[in-house]
């Protein structure tokens, strides 16, 4: 017996409703393990770029030390300015390479915490596109 057209759109309809759901909850376990992905690697950069910081700031209490010290056993007025101008310009170079490395480390930081998000939203874009 054929099926009246009433029950066909019935069927075809749950039929689309049971495929849209099927990918709502597929692109819902994608988004979530793409939080999941970007939150782990969040913390662990997060305690990298600290890493960083703390080893910077013993680097730099270390070298303020020695520069205390060196300062302090100085002879003459001419020797101390010639320190003094010589631990300038240490400071200063070390001050732009520490910024280049923390800059470059922070970018490191947020691309791997927002990868995976990126890689998600690129799936999704390819789903719907199809």
């Amino acid at each position: 017996m054929a099926k009246q057209p009433a029950e066909q759109i019935v069927e075809a309809s749950a039929e689309a409703l049971t495929k849209g759901g099927e990918a709502a909850e597929k692109i819902v376990k994608g988004n979530a393990e793409a939080l999941t992905e970007s939150g782990n690697a969040t913390r662990a950069a997060v305690q990298e770029l600290t890493k960083a910081y703390q080893e910077l700031a013993a680097k730099n209490a270390k070298n303020l030390t020695a520069a205390m010290q060196s300062l302090a056993a100085v002879k003459s007025p001419a020797e101390f300015m010639e320190l003094q101008q010589r631990l300038i310009k240490e400071g200063v170079q070390a001050a732009v390479s520490d910024s280049q490395h923390i800059a470059q480390l922070t970018t490191a930081v947020f691309t791997a915490a927002f990868e995976p998000v990126k890689k998600q939203i690129e799936a999704m874009q390819k789903t719907t596109e199809t």
